[in-house]
């Protein structure tokens, strides 16, 4: 059951630790091996118990005296909700944390530690399960490391959620953000405005049940992670225009689901009726979603048919507005407010953040100086800048990549040199910075090989610099060199063939 073995060399993680050094020995966790939990610590040892069964078969019953320790430490409250302490030595594993998410955070390092067949979904015969000798002492620099996928454009089978959220957890990612609703497609059910999902929900694919959604919602906690639901508006709603054309600012005009890609011209009406539609369909939303944060769009929004039309002319008047330019502004206050009212926080994608009141946190995705500007004026920022984070750009420049966003390339080093607030920023601007996450947009990605294929390893480059900080490239590449082979155990995909783009 124990090796005291020398090691040659550190264990190759990704996210690398804050502080990792080797220790004597090492441990193998065989048929004897059983976990301990502390009170608190049960979901992480079941979870544990979870994650290892697959692959080793060990069934890691519980014991008071189990050789693998599980236990919250108020003494690490010190190190943040995420932080935690393990610590491996011949005579076994000690997972300790001063909450329950830094409980499992030190699940996904020790799955690491393990040889990379344990992250097997199938029994692995022959291998022994022996985690060498560390101590490590680890928390995150930035309390959000998301990463967005787009299923309104591309509809993804709810069982590739869960994956994905698992692939997620694995690198310490806390956010899945998920862009449910757009021109192309309504995804989140709403039983008050059954079309939304009936018309809006093909002919691109297909929309989810209540209960999926809810039981992703669970499988992401139980990993650590947070779901926060995007929901379009005022623009980038043509599939809830073409359910309900009374939304709109041409109420008898017939539509359909948009079937292109880019930014669509109509857009949610401003009158009574389209307010109280947000508002439905905000509160299923965080009946649904129990993240503190619910994401509204908010950005791409042409105002062309707010000129022209009497209702959004009329509102203008009424509310003293200075031209229908501002109304989007007016309206995403109006609905920030009803997500601000039930306890949360609403979210928006843009540039610099001008028009939007100072309570939204705000996704600013041109590039950095615009999320300093929103941090200037007072906005909770999450950089996502396109030329680091949009992993919908190809990875290369070479003839066999597949076809992606055109206009350029997004390569490993790119995404690894993101920083989400940079050493030149001031101390109060930095202060704004939630952290960052890489968004996978779906209009070139018809399949969820390809998804994944786009995702990593850009989002091991993506959970390096949120995790940690640093900017050891060198040390980076080195360590993915390994962590390629944990990544050929899921079955992630190393290339792709070129494919058609829809």
């Amino acid at each position: 059951m124990k090796s005291t073995a020398p090691r040659a060399s550190l264990p190759r993680l990704v996210p690398q630790p804050a502080h990792l050094a080797p220790a004597p020995g090492s441990f193998t966790l065989d048929a004897d091996t059983a976990l301990a939990a502390a009170p608190g610590a049960e979901d992480a040892a079941r979870l544990l118990r979870t994650l290892l069964a697959p692959a080793t078969g060990l069934a890691l019953p519980e014991r008071s005296d189990g050789a693998v320790r599980l236990a919250l430490d108020p003494a690490l409250r010190r190190l943040g909700a995420e932080g935690y302490r393990l610590t491996v030595a011949p005579g076994g594993v000690r997972l300790s944390a001063g909450g329950p998410r830094g409980l499992t955070a030190a699940v996904q390092t020790l799955r690491q530690l393990l040889p990379p067949e344990a992250l097997s979904d199938e029994p692995v015969r022959g291998v022994p399960w022996t985690v060498p000798g560390v101590a490590i002492t680890d928390a995150p620099r930035f309390p959000w490391r998301g990463a967005m996928l787009d299923v309104a454009r591309r509809f993804r089978p709810v069982d590739f959620l869960h994956r994905y959220v698992d692939l997620l957890a694995l690198h310490k990612l806390n956010v899945l953000h998920l862009h449910l609703t757009d021109d192309q497609g309504w995804r989140m059910p709403v039983p008050a405005l059954p079309r939304l999902t009936e018309v809006g929900g093909h002919p691109h694919g297909g929309a989810y049940t209540t209960a999926e959604l809810t039981a992703l919602v669970r499988h992401a906690a139980e990993r650590g992670i947070t779901v926060v639901p995007e929901i379009e508006m005022p623009g980038h709603v043509r599939a809830a225009l073409a359910a309900y054309p009374r939304l709109g600012n041409h109420p008898g005009r017939a539509l359909g689901v948009w079937d292109r890609w880019g930014v669509c011209d109509t857009v949610l009406g401003v009158h009574d009726d389209a307010l109280g539609f947000c508002r439905t369909v905000l509160d299923e939303v965080m009946d649904v979603f129990p993240s503190p944060h619910v994401h509204i769009g908010g950005d791409e929004c042409p105002t062309t048919e707010w000129h022209a039309a009497p209702s959004a002319l009329r509102r203008v008047a009424d509310e003293g507005l200075p031209g229908p330019g501002a109304l989007h502004g007016w309206l995403m206050d109006r609905v920030g407010r009803h997500v601000l009212d039930a306890g949360r926080t609403p979210v928006a994608w843009t540039g610099d953040g001008a028009d939007l009141p100072a309570y939204f946190t705000v996704m600013a995705w041109l590039d950095a100086d615009h999320g300093r500007a929103a941090a200037r004026r007072g906005h909770d920022v999450v950089m996502a800048p396109h030329r680091s984070t949009y992993l919908d750009y190809p990875q290369s420049a070479g003839p066999d990549e597949p076809p992606g966003q055109p206009g350029g390339v997004v390569d490993l080093r790119a995404v690894h040199g993101t920083d989400p607030a940079p050493a030149h920023w001031g101390p109060l601007e930095s202060a704004r910075v939630l952290g960052t996450q890489g968004q996978l947009w779906t209009e070139y990605v018809p399949t969820a090989a390809h998804a994944e294929y786009l995702a990593f390893p850009r989002l091991c480059a993506l959970a390096e610099t949120a995790w940690t900080g640093r900017r050891d490239w060198p040390g980076f590449r080195r360590r993915l060199h390994h962590h390629r082979t944990r990544l050929d155990t899921l079955r992630v995909p190393r290339r792709l063939s070129p494919a058609p783009t829809r």
